[in-house]
């Protein structure tokens, strides 16, 4: 009797395991996607939202959920769509993303207090929390990273990818500070990958890069 018992929990420390392992990958996964294909996220997520507005509209009218707890969470989707704006880049101080945490909160103990006075089965339950609660924060949660791995000037507010024009071509801030205007004159436009490859740059291979040096002074100096 006593080895059937430990047998069974250590099978089920096992399971747990793999499930966490499962889990972590395939948020690694998606994490991989959406720093890849940050345009196509910001769509997905534009539908998801959209989605979910049906869903609390749906459930408005036909179940009569109260006005204040979908009234909650179309405000919730209508912040969403304002932390879309400066997609994949979320800043964590940002009164959007600050606000999104609190009606996060709002809906959680708004959908508790509903459910514990009706009664609905745990499927239906789980959906409603699944469609109106879950899904967009985690999509947002898992899109963290993908800001990190892109130049701030390559995104434009509205979701859009662009670049900053500067001295008649398209250039990102930092080598704007770093090169000066007489370089953006020369090479007229950014690779986005400039800060890395500079020295690579065909243009001047000899040319030793500096804040302070300018082609008369490398020059001078050869």
């Amino acid at each position: 009797m006593w080895f059937m018992y430990v047998l069974s929990w250590l099978s089920l420390f096992i399971q747990v395991a793999f499930i966490t392992l499962a889990v972590a990958a395939g948020l690694y996964y998606l994490a991989e996607l959406i720093e890849e294909y940050t345009v196509a996220t910001s769509r997905i997520i534009k539908y998801m939202i959209w989605f979910s507005t049906a869903v609390l509209i749906g459930l408005y009218v036909f179940e009569r959920f109260p006005t204040s707890m979908i009234g909650v969470g179309l405000f919730t989707n209508l912040v969403y769509f304002g932390l879309l704006q400066t997609f994949p880049f979320i800043m964590l101080t940002s009164p959007n993303f600050i606000l999104s945490c609190g009606l996060v909160v709002v809906n959680h103990y708004l959908a508790f207090q509903f459910f514990a006075e009706e009664y609905y089965p745990f499927s239906e339950v789980l959906a409603y929390f699944t469609f109106c609660l879950w899904i967009i924060p985690f999509a947002f949660f898992v899109s963290l990273s993908a800001g990190e791995n892109v130049l701030p000037s390559t995104m434009q507010p509205g979701g859009e990818e662009g670049r900053l024009r500067l001295g008649g071509g398209d250039w990102c801030q930092p080598c704007e500070k770093t090169l000066g205007l007489w370089v953006m004159r020369t090479l007229h436009t950014c690779t986005h990958a400039c800060a890395r490859t500079l020295i690579s740059l065909p243009v001047f291979p000899q040319m030793t890069w500096s804040p302070i040096t300018s082609p008369k002074a490398s020059e001078a100096s050869a």
